[in-house]
């Protein structure tokens, strides 16, 4: 049999910051294969770095104790964050001066805080600074919004996401990663911020970059003995002008569940998963398999990575935006004083 040879998803050589986010089994997976090319992994913890070495055949010197050292002597395009979502800030703050964009992994930060700091940094140096969702590259998300940006289902009125899973400890995740999942300061809350930024960002895209004039929200915790410091429940309502979001994220449910509905005042959607969709317009009910991919670049984190940093006027207005995640924060900074003050917050 003759050997497949792997098709390389981009040229960019990557640094990668922190191996303690389980999402870094994709970037690792990725390189194992000959798809990526990473220059360099900054981790300090020494029995992390042998887990993945291991894993994925990593050789010893790719490996560095300090992020800045690995940056300057490998000189990476661009700087994927593995860490957790406090340390995010720790990233930019190293890349930023030295000229190297970053993407983190969803959310941007774990206070509003931290993400005006990075935010800062981000311009003043000139660095593209973007947020990954795995819903970013769903199908049948972006049938849904190409649906409603051509006034298919009419104005939007009402957007519903549910986000969630059993809960982080229940589905497997690493002991590493749960360390800090679970920590409020670590990772800035528990499902609020683990799944709540989802339906913060998908709104904000539907929304076209419009800021909500209120939010309120409300936290509950079923699982104390589980989770003792952070909330697993939580609903948001995200009011704009015109329309009304309803966030539900959690870490109480009895399956996993990704997925998107969007009322018009014509008809309705529904994203299922990252195929399937329902469509009903004018009582006809419409079901459809989004089995083609999201065309290239734009159908995978890495290659979209490089077209924007290829042409800065992309990434911009979209999912990953530094703009759109902005408003991200601030919807979550809302959920949080929500919860904490028992009551509507005005923007």
């Amino acid at each position: 049999m003759v050997p497949v040879t792997p098709v390389l998803l981009s040229t960019l050589r990557l640094g990668i910051a922190g191996m303690s986010h389980d999402h870094v089994n994709g970037i690792l997976s990725d390189y194992q294969q000959g798809k990526v090319i990473i220059v360099g992994i900054a981790e300090t913890d020494k029995a992390l770095r042998t887990k993945y070495k291991e894993r994925y055949h990593l050789p010893d010197s790719i490996f560095y104790d300090d992020l800045k050292k690995m940056c300057t002597t490998t000189k990476p395009d661009a700087v994927l964050g593995y860490n957790p979502v406090a340390k995010h800030i720790d990233v930019v703050e190293t890349c930023a001066p030295l000229g190297i964009s970053v993407m983190v992994e969803k959310p941007l930060a774990a206070t509003l805080a931290q993400a005006k700091r990075m935010e800062f940094l981000a311009l003043k140096y000139y660095i593209k600074l973007l947020t990954n969702y795995e819903t970013t590259w769903y199908p049948s998300y972006q049938h849904v919004y190409n649906m409603a940006s051509k006034d298919s289902i009419g104005n939007i009125r009402k957007m519903v996401v549910h986000d969630g899973h059993q809960g982080p400890k229940e589905i497997g995740c690493s002991k590493e990663f749960l360390s800090w999942l679970t920590d409020p300061e670590l990772n800035g809350g528990g499902a609020l911020i683990d799944f709540g930024c989802y339906g913060a960002d998908l709104m904000t895209w539907l929304m076209e970059g419009q800021r909500p004039v209120a939010v309120t929200a409300v936290a509950r915790h079923f699982k104390m003995n589980v989770y003792p410091k952070v909330e697993d429940d939580v609903n948001i309502v995200v009011e704009y002008p015109t329309a009304t979001g309803l966030i539900e994220a959690s870490w109480n449910w009895p399956f996993s569940i990704k997925d998107l509905e969007v009322f018009g005042d014509k008809g309705y959607m529904h994203a299922f998963d990252k195929n399937n969709t329902l469509t009903r317009v004018n009582d006809v009910q419409t079901n459809a398999n989004i089995t083609t991919a999201l065309e290239a670049p734009l159908d995978n984190p890495v290659t979209y990575l490089q077209m924007v940093l290829k042409n800065r006027l992309l990434g911009i207005n979209d999912r990953s935006s530094l703009k759109y995640n902005m408003i991200v924060m601030q919807i979550l900074d809302a959920a949080k004083r929500s919860i904490a003050e028992g009551k509507r917050i005005v923007l």
